[in-house]
């Protein structure tokens, strides 16, 4: 895919990606800053993928979007009751138990999923798709549970959707998915600040 293309398929994107692209920056902008506010933007978001991708035979991810509305709610509750004094979120540990487990989990629901998707679908790069809905789920309930370490999931889902994502067309989403790599990674850096912060004040 050369620049032109690229730059072209940017120009030429729906006005529904552009506003999930948009509104996906603002929810992870807000959840390295640990605002609250990062799930109304989010719900925005994810509702709007669900058409996106469906649309684009991206089965796995529609679905994933769609699981993700109940998440941006739930994420919403449990954060508004688990902030301190100064309300501030707080951040809970992640051990190298459940790190394990969790990694577990994403490759068993992969494999599972991208079965599926492979054999009773038209779905594209089913197994790939899978994967990024199943590592998704899994950062994602980590990230409404407050645990530090969400954030490694979300950097490896990120690397593997900006391929697939380019290679589907979808540019806004891909830049998207690069910009989240990035913030991906200050965000593990600004909870682990936040996470130590506790630990000094207690």
């Amino acid at each position: 895919m050369s620049v032109a293309q690229f730059i072209s398929g940017f120009l030429g994107a729906s006005t529904i990606e552009i506003i999930a692209s948009i509104s996906g920056f603002i929810c992870v902008f807000l959840l390295i800053r640990r605002s609250i506010w990062n799930w109304l933007f989010g719900l925005v978001q994810v509702t709007l993928f669900v058409w996106i991708f469906y649309h684009n035979k991206l089965y796995s991810d529609a679905l994933l979007n769609f699981t993700y509305i109940g998440f941006q709610c739930y994420g919403w509750w449990n954060w508004l009751h688990h902030q301190d004094a100064h309300a501030e979120l707080i951040v809970e540990p992640t051990t190298i138990k459940n790190l394990l487990l969790w990694l577990t989990a994403s490759l068993i629901g992969t494999m599972l999923l991208g079965f599926v998707m492979h054999n009773y679908t038209d779905a594209s790069f089913a197994y790939t798709d899978a994967y990024i809905t199943c590592t998704s789920l899994v950062a994602q309930w980590l990230l409404t549970r407050r645990q530090l370490f969400n954030w490694l999931f979300w950097i490896v889902v990120d690397i593997v959707a900006i391929a697939i994502y380019l290679q589907k067309g979808l540019y806004p989403t891909s830049v998207l998915y690069f910009t989240f790599l990035i913030m991906s990674c200050v965000g593990q850096f600004s909870w682990w600040q936040r996470y130590r912060q506790q630990h000094i004040a207690s």
